[in-house]
């Protein structure tokens, strides 16, 4: 069942680029259905170790029964990868060897429709990835003032129809409580002229993917994940980045971009006063890496995906 319910995304890339040697340290911060994590086990060996962390508790308990197979030590972290150091401190792991981020909503939350990640099916408006914690998608779009729904689903979402969405969605709230995503597609639909409507994505997919990001806090934890994961990098070690829309490659290139500069003085200085010693970090993609069509014919899902990845240098 978890092979047909995911297939993890760009994995010749990946191991290309995080290298994995027999014995190494491995940090996975998107643990999910263990995908990616059976391809690193396999190759760091019995001798090798891999942190796994993820907030879906659901995906975590499918992850530990399929990476059982596996030799080596597995360490599995139940939470946001934003507390990846608390993570490793407590297992008594200074540095690793190579870290890897699979961003986004998974096959699994997907494919569930009780979790109300999908607008392709109806059900309860949820979206949470720690179903634990955090506010519902429900409770945002129901009790958010007009301005504050417009503003999410502009800037998350970076969707031209969000004022117009967000006036939508506060006239049907007010007759009853919009509970489902089925009740917020429609609205979406409506909101959205018809015209604009007959090209590009399915409408409610920028709404759905802003909800998301709010929600779950993903940029935010994205940044301080990435800043950690660059941080407890051994020299030599390396990290790999999977996004899927260009809010999450834009703030992974800029981080990237910030910790391979070569001087790091202020920028008021007339001249560099470092010698350019500061430089934190090689980056090993000019460009992101996209899908080879091979893979987008086997999981369509993988279309908008893009790695970058970079080499710790001190």
């Amino acid at each position: 069942m978890e092979k047909e319910l995911h297939i993890p995304v760009l994995s010749a890339e990946v191991l290309a680029y995080l290298n994995p040697q027999p014995g190494e340290i491995f940090l996975d911060c998107t643990l999910g259905l263990g995908g990616h994590t059976a391809l690193l086990a396999k190759a760091l060996g019995s001798n090798g170790t891999i942190i796994g962390i993820d907030q879906d508790e659901t995906a975590m308990s499918i992850a530990k029964a399929k990476l059982s197979e596996y030799p080596g030590r597995m360490v599995f972290c139940p939470g946001n990868f934003r507390y990846l150091e608390e993570y490793l401190d407590r297992v008594g792991i200074p540095t690793v060897d190579g870290v890897l981020f699979d961003l986004g909503v998974s096959s699994l939350q997907l494919d569930t429709g009780e979790r109300g990640f999908s607008y392709w099916q109806d059900a309860p408006l949820d979206m949470r990835m720690d179903r634990n914690s955090g506010v519902s998608a429900a409770e945002l779009i129901n009790t958010a003032e007009k301005r504050k729904i417009a503003d999410i689903i502009r800037v998350y979402g970076e969707e031209r129809w969000a004022s117009r969405i967000a006036e939508f969605i506060v006239k049907e709230r007010d007759k009853k409580p919009i509970r489902t995503t089925g009740e917020l597609v429609e609205i979406i639909k409506a909101a959205i002229p018809a015209a604009a409507r007959r090209t590009g994505p399915h409408p409610a997919r920028r709404s759905f993917q802003a909800l998301r990001i709010y929600i779950n806090q993903e940029l935010e934890a994205l940044e301080e994940g990435l800043n950690a994961g660059i941080k407890r990098l051994s020299p030599g070690g390396r990290l790999a980045v999977i996004s899927f829309h260009s809010l999450e490659d834009r703030l992974v290139k800029r981080v990237f971009q910030e910790k391979a500069r070569a001087c790091l003085c202020p920028p008021e200085l007339p001249v560099c006063v470092c010698g350019g010693r500061n430089r934190q970090v090689e980056i090993l993609t000019s460009r992101p890496v996209s899908p080879q069509k091979s893979e987008l014919d086997q999981n369509p899902r993988s279309r908008s995906a893009k790695l970058r990845a970079l080499r710790k240098l001190v």
